[in-house]
């Protein structure tokens, strides 16, 4: 796969300083860029790989001014970072069209429907009454129960599992061994001491474009639904309990679990092994910091929490330094005792 410079410019609505006819077959970090490559610049403590790189082209911001003679072409944009991102997803992309057509052994059964352009790889499963929409691609040893429904360009990676019923949307990726709707950790004590399990009879919804990551299972709900609302991306190793709601571009990031029948809102940060229980709801831009234990509702929008139990962050990072001190306050109380008692 290849381009000149002047058709990335064109893509990213960027400028070209240097030769726009170059041909860029590859990407690469900056500090092992080669002959042919394509880099960015958007951390400045990178910069000196700037002046001494080998790709030959590298993506900087507009308003970066170079200290030193720069060898190679360089693509002016609003965002360095961002347009690299979309660099690698128009290359990603053009790659994922590559993939068409029917490996075998595989399997659809005949009451299923599947659009045009679809990939289905070796050993996947597409189970009764499925749709599955244009441009999929259903990567070997994915299973797809009865009654699924999968949007356009949506991509299901290797040994993924979905769960009859599950709804997904559009422009989805779905990483590696994630798993979509298995039943939930619902159990009734009885009178004896044991424990009946309390059939999941609901469904999981996901909206358009949201990324879930490699051994992430969301759990369907008891009854009703569990819902991933557009835009959500969601890290590798997070579980979703039965009845969740996630808001609209809300990012969690992994090993990070959430009980049963919390709502989460909109563009939400989520540090990873964050855990958090059942039954509240957290605001709108709520931001929570790696290893937080979020206990009770956040009813006010925009707050940082961290801290087991969460609070506000500037009160957590006050108590943190008060408890390194703990030995030292500790022995001075002693000493103080000790007068006191001599007295």
């Amino acid at each position: 796969m290849e381009f000149t410079v002047k058709q990335i410019a064109a893509l990213l609505g960027g400028t070209v300083d240097g030769n726009e006819s170059l041909k860029i077959s590859q990407l690469s970090k900056i500090e092992e860029g080669k002959e042919g490559s394509i880099s960015f610049l958007a951390n400045l403590k990178y910069e000196p790989f700037l002046y001494s790189t080998a790709s030959s082209a590298v993506i900087v911001n507009k308003d970066f001014q170079p200290r030193q003679p720069v060898q190679a072409t360089l693509i002016f944009v609003d965002n360095s970072y961002s347009a690299f991102t979309i660099l690698l997803e128009h290359v990603n992309r053009l790659k994922q069209a590559e993939k068409v057509g029917v490996e075998q052994p595989s399997f659809i059964a005949d009451s299923a429907r599947a659009g045009d352009r679809i990939y289905r790889g070796a050993f996947s499963y597409i189970g009764e009454n499925c749709v599955i929409g244009e441009n999929v691609k259903i990567y070997p040893q994915a299973y797809i129960g009865n009654n699924v429904t999968i949007g356009n360009n949506t991509i299901i990676h290797p040994g993924v599992r979905i769960i009859d019923n599950t709804v997904i949307g559009s422009n989805c990726v779905v990483k590696a061994n994630a798993v979509i709707g298995s039943e939930g950790f619902g159990f009734a004590p009885e009178a004896d001491g044991t424990f009946r399990a309390i059939p999941q009879m609901g469904i999981v919804i996901i909206e358009d474009n949201v990324s879930i990551g490699a051994n992430t299972t969301i759990d369907c709900a008891t009854v009703g639904s569990t819902i991933i609302r557009k835009g959500v991306k969601l890290d590798n190793l997070i579980q979703v309990a039965h009845n969740v709601e996630i808001g609209k571009n809300t990012v969690i990031a992994a090993q990070t679990g959430i009980a049963g029948s919390t709502k989460i809102g909109e563009n939400c940060i989520i540090g990873g092994q964050t855990g958090i229980t059942g039954h509240i709801s957290i605001s709108n831009r709520t931001k929570i910091g790696g290893r937080t234990g979020v206990m009770n509702s956040v009813k006010t929008e925009g707050q940082s929490l961290s801290g087991m139990p969460a609070f506000d962050v500037k009160s957590s990072l006050r108590s943190s330094v008060v408890f390194q001190r703990l030995p030292t306050l500790e022995k001075r109380i002693d000493q103080l005792e000790k007068k006191l008692n001599n007295q």
